[in-house]
């Protein structure tokens, strides 16, 4: 009898910011974060801490309030370890220490004040552990500060912190829009970290741009409702954030309920950053991330060896783990679709061949839905799942390459026509391939583990064979046959069977 695995340590991050005071629990400290418990409370400490340089007495009141309770559910949910963070606002205000020892008697653990520099080194490392070779500007807006800093691959450069979060960027001007856009001009115009920017993307982190997102999403009805890795070019990014500034002034604004009560008067003035930071830095795609300072926090706290690996595979994987029939076989499905691929010639990029792989990682994780529903339910669960490293194009393709693995390739069965969109014709053709692939290799195996790798591929002229060895011949049937001819046709082969 098999023990039960053992569950790995949860680990949690109270983040107290300047608008915000948030309590996220992970599942465990890994690559691949997954979240099973997140709450905030809008307390707004940074409210009034540039016009009086003090936390307002009621923000504090909230903010410990809010605390008793994350402290209280960490020991519910018996969290192993808790990480505390405070930034802009309690950095800035004079009675900023005195509400952070408060604060560690209730929390119970060492609440570190990030400076400038290091909250804008970790949203970077947030960017780099949740979007795959990042290439651009991060800009994490909060409530008391923006920071900005250089990002290329695993490469950081020196990051700059300015008082224009939305609530500094409220108080600075007293509420008048005229003034904040003074304020904002003037401090972006001249920030070397914006220069960089020209051409490459800009990565938006932080809960009122979120917000922003939301709304975009919402209004362009755009099919996934998923805010990590949504991407839109600047230029449009730029007419959304004038149009949002207009919407403004008609106080339209406050009937967008979309977004919550006590974060929609700051929308305006998260728009006008983002509007200079598009005119100074010119970049060619806004992308949002969810990703940002707490996940850069524990992302910091890994092995080298564990953030050289790639998200979306240890995202994948754990998934494979705990939804399909046999872990194992879907890693001998990478290696009998590496086998395939390379008899076949596909040409493939090394973006191409990470899909795949992720795609035959998830290729039996519907296997308890109902037949007639696994397709449908697996291209929802992938597409909407709580992935990081990869844009919505490749998470739509993998979701494709296993609604036609559980769907079939007929024309009654075809995915919606959104998510056709989403991908190029070339990617839908490869992963109609992928698919028909799956299903060959599933119908083989039964999704059990030690089948695959008695299985072979042979090329002659355009003839494509499928070679069983002596021990596996039994699994040899007609309908096996009839699904490796369809294959071998969607690649331009004629197919046969071998018993070896």
């Amino acid at each position: 009898m098999k023990r039960p695995r053992k569950r790995n340590a949860s680990v949690a991050v109270i983040d107290i910011g300047s608008n915000s005071v948030r309590l996220v629990v992970y599942e465990q400290m890994s690559r691949s974060l997954v979240s099973v418990f997140n709450e905030k409370a809008l307390c707004g400490l940074g409210r009034e801490v540039q016009s009086t340089g003090l936390l307002a007495p009621d923000a504090v009141d909230k903010a410990l309030t809010a605390l008793r309770r994350f402290h209280a559910l960490c020991k519910v949910q018996r969290v192993e370890r808790v990480y505390a963070i405070a930034t802009a606002a309690c950095r800035d205000a004079t009675n900023g220490a005195d509400f952070i020892a408060k604060a560690e008697r209730i929390c119970g653990v060492k609440i570190d004040i990030l400076s400038g520099p290091i909250e804008a080194k970790l949203s970077a490392l947030g960017v780099i552990s949740g979007i795959h070779r990042p290439d651009g500007i991060v800009g994490d807006l909060g409530g008391g500060s923006l920071e900005l800093i250089d990002v290329r691959g695993n490469a950081v450069r020196s990051g700059v912190t300015l008082p224009l979060g939305s609530l500094a960027l409220q108080d600075l001007s007293h509420k008048s829009l005229k003034r904040a856009e003074r304020i904002v001009k003037n401090e972006l115009t001249a920030v070397s970290q914006l220069q960089r920017g020209r051409g490459r993307t800009f990565y938006a982190v932080g809960g009122t741009w979120r917000a922003l997102a939301r709304i975009h999403i919402i209004q362009s009805g755009y099919p996934l409702s998923v805010m990590h890795g949504y991407a839109i070019p600047a230029s449009d990014a730029l007419d959304f954030a004038r149009r949002l500034r207009r919407l403004a002034a008609t106080n339209l604004l406050a009937n967008i309920e979309a977004v919550a009560d006590a974060r929609r008067p700051l929308l305006t003035y998260a728009a006008l950053v983002l509007e200079y930071v598009i005119r100074v830095a010119k970049p060619k795609t806004i992308m949002f991330s969810t990703f940002g300072v707490r996940e850069g926090l524990l992302y910091s706290m890994l092995s080298e060896s564990e953030r050289a690996k790639d998200g979306f595979l240890c995202g994948a994987q754990t998934l494979n783990e705990l939804l399909s029939r046999s872990a194992r076989h879907a890693e001998e499905l990478i290696g009998w679709t590496d086998r395939f691929v390379r008899v076949v010639g596909l040409r493939e990029t090394d973006e191409d061949r990470r899909l795949r792989h992720a795609a035959c990682l998830l290729s039996d994780i519907g296997w308890r839905v109902h037949p007639d529903h696994r397709g449908e339910q697996t291209l929802s669960l992938i597409t909407h799942g709580n992935f990081g490293s990869v844009t919505h194009q490749g998470r739509v393709f993998v979701a494709l390459s296993v609604f036609f693995r559980y769907a079939g390739l007929s024309e009654e069965n075809e995915p919606p026509a959104v998510m056709q969109a989403m991908v190029t014709p070339a990617q839908f053709e490869r992963a109609r391939v992928l698919g028909a692939a799956f299903r060959v290799a599933h119908l083989i195996s039964a999704a059990r583990p030690g089948v695959l790798p008695a299985t072979h591929f042979r090329s002659h002229g355009r003839k494509l064979m499928l070679v069983f060895e002596h021990r596996m011949v039994d699994l040899v049937a007609d309908r096996v046959g009839s699904r490796f001819r369809q294959l071998a046709r969607l690649v331009g082969r004629s197919g046969s069977i071998v018993r070896r």
